[in-house]
């Protein structure tokens, strides 16, 4: 089903957050000639750490989205503050609806159901209104979901790996997180490819599928 996707749309929350769900999978979608546009619904500047410019995280996810492939023109970056989209629902569900028109994309990709984050959650939901028409696939970051449903699989290479990891270097302001490791990011691919019989894979749940 991937190789029939030909424009796919990416909504990330935050900086990173579409990289650290799915830069593998984007990886793949690029080399077999889709066009990928990702959107970025905050910088959270007011989680920048001390030490750096606090719009670095712009500079950040400019370069890492390149390092997957994606065009600069095929990136848009909004300005909603971190931590308070809750309070910006409908103008958020306004731009969604705006940026549908604009791409219309084969499939989205889009936080979890389950993802806990308040601001993840106000893009899942508002992701499923926006898109109900659509093939919505939500992707997992572990340390916010309770649950996940994995229900579908994308088979990775070591190159798509490699593409994830090198991407995900250029948030300089992150490299304390955890997750952000090569380690963690390696084994998880490899937990999921050992799902279902290969060496790496993301995972993703279906939230709708139409088959025409």
């Amino acid at each position: 089903m991937i190789n029939s996707f030909n424009n796919v749309l990416i909504l990330a929350p935050h900086t990173d957050d579409g990289e650290l769900g799915l830069g593998g999978t984007i990886s793949r979608l690029v080399e077999q000639g889709c066009t990928v546009h990702y959107v970025a619904f905050s910088t959270a500047q007011e989680s920048v750490p001390a030490g750096f410019p606090k719009d670095a995280l712009k500079y950040e996810v400019k370069n890492a989205t390149k390092k997957l492939g994606i065009a600069e023109e095929n990136l848009t970056i909004l300005d909603y503050p971190v931590r308070k989209f809750s309070y910006h629902r409908q103008e958020i569900l306004e731009d969604l609806i705006k940026i549908r028109k604009e791409v219309l994309p084969d499939a989205i990709f889009i936080p979890s159901t389950d993802d806990v984050h308040q601001d993840h959650e106000v893009i899942s939901n508002e992701g499923v209104r926006a898109f109900k028409g659509y093939n919505l696939f939500g992707y997992e970051l572990i340390w916010n979901n309770f649950r996940f449903k994995s229900t579908c699989f994308i088979e990775l290479q070591e190159k798509h790996i490699e593409k994830k990891i090198e991407s995900l270097s250029c948030y300089k302001t992150q490299q304390n997180r955890d997750y952000i490791s090569e380690d963690y990011l390696r084994s998880h691919a490899r937990t999921r490819g050992v799902q279902i019989g290969v060496k790496y894979a993301e995972c993703f749940e279906v939230i709708r599928c139409i088959i025409k």
